[in-house]
């Protein structure tokens, strides 16, 4: 028989260890109490570092493709193909939109009419115009016909009523001119030999030339300008992938002209065409070969304008269409329209150059406060390929526009456009305003 001193020492016994289990259990789970915390911290940390990387993510994908289409724009514009002659039996027309341009669009035509053959039709749309245009024109020889609409204005409703009026002989290829510039030599056979080649809308170099006693505004915009319209462009060629339309020098077969509504008074509306056309399945392709030059206004407020108009533009353009180009890209398995999906979604050269720094900036901050270096790490790679791709343009093509002493001044540059800028947020331009010509 067990003795009660025993039994009460069993007891005791039972009791702790009856305790330290439910010390065990209560730190066991205090234990999977913490791991969870230290799990969703975790998680939360991952998914915030995640969300500030986004943007500068962004920012490097079309920062890369930037520097990709100058790199392979690089030596290749020495490499001019020879132009085909046009068949015999290819009939061609020309289109010029003109508004009010009475004293500068004679020299205009004049570029245009010697690169006609016999039966190619040359039609000058004077739309809504006050002065002489329409007389002008007519003492060249060009066929002209007048509109007059004071709600519908715009460069999109001149070229939609010139082709309506070429519609009862529509022509196999259509070329449309601006009529402030100079279409230069073996143009117009390029723009429309390529048109008629590819069955596709083909985009000239439209280049701006710099006023007489250019400023670093100036130098700056006519690099800028050749960045846009000729180095990128000809990068995309050199790819295989469509490019813009960025202006006059347009040539397109006739089933593509009507394949879209061009009636428009957008502010940027050769960007939208080409966009809308692209959508339809003619997406445009550039042209070395084939030069049409204008020339930069040497007034401030004209200046102003004129950017104002191209930058808005581009940015409205960029919201409207990227998700639309992505969608049918995906849709259609189309890389064609991610191209221009990617095209579209760099910004103007000086936003784009802004965006990178400020964002590499602030990437810099949220990392050295401890939160996460990932979005600084993608934020400056996508400033090293920005540094690479205009260095590249500039080594390539704009060393007669800028020196190296004119570079230092160009953030300061950069600087005074913030206005333009701003005001897409406040005060957007939405309405299609003709730039004042010198003289």
């Amino acid at each position: 028989m067990r003795s009660p001193w025993f039994g009460r020492v069993a007891r005791n016994q039972g009791d702790r260890a009856s305790r330290f289990g439910r010390d065990d259990r209560g730190n066991l789970k205090a234990t999977i109490h913490r791991g969870r915390l230290a799990a969703m911290n975790l998680s939360l940390t991952g998914l915030l570092a995640i969300a500030l990387a986004i943007v500068p993510l962004l920012l490097l994908v079309t920062s890369a493709w930037l520097a990709l289409e100058c790199l392979f724009a690089l030596g290749a514009q020495s490499t001019v193909p020879a132009t085909p002659p046009l068949p015999a039996d290819l009939s061609l027309a020309v289109l010029v939109p003109a508004h009010n341009e009475a004293g500068g669009i004679g020299p205009t035509l004049a570029t245009i009419a010697p690169q006609l053959r016999p039966g190619d039709r040359l039609v000058v749309v004077a739309d809504n115009c006050t002065d002489a245009t329409a007389a002008e024109a007519r003492e060249t020889g060009a066929t002209v016909i007048e509109r007059q609409d004071s709600t519908q204005r715009g460069k999109g409703y001149a070229l939609d009523f010139g082709l309506r009026h070429l519609a009862a002989e529509a022509p196999d290829v259509v070329v449309f001119v601006d009529a402030d510039c100079t279409l230069h030599p073996g143009a117009l056979a390029s723009l429309a030999s390529q048109a008629q080649r590819t069955n596709r809308p083909v985009q000239a170099v439209y280049l701006m030339e710099k006023p007489p006693n250019p400023g670093l505004k100036d130098g700056v915009s006519a690099f800028a300008f050749k960045v846009k319209n000729w180095v990128r462009p000809l990068g995309l060629y050199r790819l295989g992938q469509p490019c813009l339309l960025t202006g006059t020098g347009i040539a397109m077969p006739w089933a593509a002209a009507t394949s879209v509504s061009i009636a428009s008074g957008h502010i940027v509306e050769d960007m939208k065409l080409g966009l809308d056309l692209a959508l339809a399945g003619y997406a445009p392709q550039f042209c070395q070969a084939a030069w049409v030059t204008s020339r930069l206004p040497s007034g401030d407020q004209a200046a102003t304008t004129q950017r104002t108009r191209w930058e808005h533009g581009h940015l409205q353009m960029f919201t409207e269409y990227v998700p639309k180009l992505l969608g049918q890209a995906v849709r259609q398995g189309r890389l064609d329209l991610l191209a221009l999906a990617l095209e579209l979604s760099v910004l103007p050269i000086t936003l784009q150059v802004v965006a990178v720094v400020a964002i590499a900036l602030l990437s810099l901050v949220i990392a050295l406060a401890g939160l996460s270096w990932l979005p600084a790490y993608l934020a400056l790679g996508a400033l090293a390929c920005l540094v690479v791709g205009i260095g590249l343009a500039w080594v390539g093509y704009g060393r007669a526009d800028l020196s190296l002493r004119d570079i230092l001044a160009v953030p300061a540059y950069m600087l005074s456009k913030f206005s333009i800028f701003s005001k897409f947020l406040t005060k957007r331009e939405e309405a299609w305003i003709r730039t004042e010509r010198d003289g």
